[in-house]
């Protein structure tokens, strides 16, 4: 996976590490100059074995165990046996409503729901560091 200044499509953080397993919370640190941004864009690489009619993921942002934030991305049909590339842009809130890295660092949960239609295929939750 990857998140890009999606301006100019420089590469601000990056992890090959498998973060689907949904026993453990994961952790990911990231450069605060990511919040920056007015895009990122976000790019995961992902394998599947079945088809999926319609493969699609819910994110949700929690601060401090409340969720602030609730995404919604489509990517659709997927071809059993293959291996994808996803990119997806996600658009920063105005500069006014941003809370500082530091507030945020340590604090923030974001949590991947993947579907096919209703059925939930897998979840994950990663813990943002800012550093």
């Amino acid at each position: 996976m990857n998140l890009r200044d999606a301006d100019n499509g420089r590469i601000l953080w990056q992890s090959s590490e498998d973060m689907s397993n949904p026993e453990i919370e994961h952790e990911a640190r990231v450069p605060k100059k990511i919040l920056k941004c007015r895009a990122v864009s976000r790019e995961i690489n992902f394998s599947s074995m079945e088809q999926l009619e319609s493969f699609r993921l819910v994110q949700k942002v929690y601060f401090k165990d409340k969720c602030i934030e609730e995404w919604y991305f489509e990517f659709g049909f997927v071809i059993p046996g293959s291996t994808n590339s996803w990119q997806s842009l996600i658009e920063a809130a105005p500069e006014s409503q941003m809370i500082p890295a530091s507030l945020l660092s340590g604090h923030v949960v974001i949590e991947t729901i993947f579907l096919d239609g209703d059925f939930e295929v897998s979840r994950s939750r990663v813990r943002i560091y800012y550093i």
